[in-house]
């Protein structure tokens, strides 16, 4: 039984690697629960003003979540041409497909600068790779909500935890002059 477990986590584990490799992608898809989707936009206090970007939004859960639940406007990016479709049918499900745009892309070559929240559910690595780019580009004031990894030196604002999940929460601070 122990090696049928390890086998099976084995090929799981080779079909993301591989379908990593085939899309160039650097985090895994892994679907956000719904019960941290809320509490991501509650700690971030989405409301109807808000522009969510969601990088690596997947499914789209979270800026759909953003505009059918708190009215808010919202844009996801994700590199995967499936998981765009899917966001964009999810959208269509919902009735907020006029609310919400989602784009096949690199999030390090998009610009979230318009964004009065961001969301986050990637890797350690890929957060710090984004971090400069964050404080440099977003409006202070803005907030970055991230599921499950911090920003290493970046102390977040406020931290909970959901069914055992952690949310981060990090209010962008005045640019140093």
């Amino acid at each position: 039984m122990k090696s049928i477990k390890y086998l099976l986590v084995l090929v799981f584990t080779l079909g993301f690697t591989q379908l990593n490799a085939q899309l160039n992608l650097d985090v895994p898809y892994v679907p956000t629960p719904m019960d941290v989707v809320e509490a991501m936009l509650d700690l971030g206090k989405v409301g109807k003003n808000d522009v969510v970007y969601d990088l690596g939004c997947g499914d789209g859960r979270i800026v759909v979540t953003a505009a059918k639940k708190y009215g808010a406007t919202g844009i996801g990016v994700d590199l995967n041409p499936e998981r765009i479709k899917e966001a964009n049918e999810n959208a269509k499900e919902k009735g907020v497909e006029k609310k919400v745009k989602f784009y096949e892309g690199n999030l390090f070559d998009f610009d979230f600068s318009k964004a009065s929240v961001l969301t986050l559910y990637l890797l350690p690595d890929v957060n710090l790779q984004l971090k400069p780019k964050i404080l440099a580009e977003m409006k202070p004031g803005s907030r970055v909500v991230s599921h499950a990894f911090d920003m290493g030196d970046w102390k977040p604002d406020k931290q909970i935890s959901v069914d055992g999940r952690t949310v981060y929460m990090w209010t962008v601070p005045n640019k140093k002059k």
